[in-house]
């Protein structure tokens, strides 16, 4: 089964030259003069790998089969991450290159989505936004800016630091966009 450029979707996989892509995202581009192209971003399934790529409309690549598995997030062992099947107990590892920032977003134990690409295991999808404890930041002081708004560095449970606004204190829970790495909201 094939899939066009105008079927390209962000998360899907293709196969180019014999490699396995996902598509981070990408553009439609219709110039004045010649012919559309398409504008891509894409990951390489098998170490991590980002690069952009451009492609006439219309062209066609192979669909990649995938299928996605609730697994238990075990441990880091550092070049590779640990995840555990709840239904048969077998423990699978995806180097930590592959997977790339998404990690900072889950804490030990939790449930997570494997994807497997052609029945490899190449990607974990998170939420969107995600509720973590605050572990560590400096006290907001008033008077720190003109207005009274502001933000500071915030580590959470994680380990991922964001930025957050003067009022949010250690040991509060806040709500964080796990697409941008940006505060929503105190959870």
């Amino acid at each position: 089964m094939s899939v066009s450029t105008n079927q390209f979707r962000n998360g899907s996989h293709i196969e180019i030259d014999g490699k396995v892509w996902k598509i981070i995202e990408f553009q439609h581009v219709k110039p004045g003069k010649g012919g559309a192209f398409v504008r891509t971003k894409l990951r390489r399934i098998e170490d991590g790998a980002v690069i952009d790529k451009t492609f006439r409309a219309g062209e066609k690549f192979r669909s990649v089969r995938t299928e996605s598995k609730k697994m238990q997030y075990l441990y880091d062992q550092g070049d590779a991450v640990v995840f555990m099947d709840n239904q048969d107990y077998d423990q699978i590892e995806i180097p930590s290159a592959v997977l790339g920032d998404t990690m900072q977003w889950v804490l030990p134990n939790s449930e997570v989505e494997v994807l497997f690409v052609d029945e490899q295991p190449s990607d974990v999808t998170v939420p969107s936004a995600v509720e973590m404890k605050v572990t560590q930041t400096d006290p907001g002081l008033k008077g720190d800016t003109a207005s009274g708004g502001g933000n500071k560095p915030a580590t959470l449970e994680s380990g991922a630091v964001v930025q957050v606004p003067l009022f949010i204190e250690e040991g509060e829970t806040v709500r964080v966009d796990t697409r941008t790495g940006e505060y929503v909201s105190r959870a």
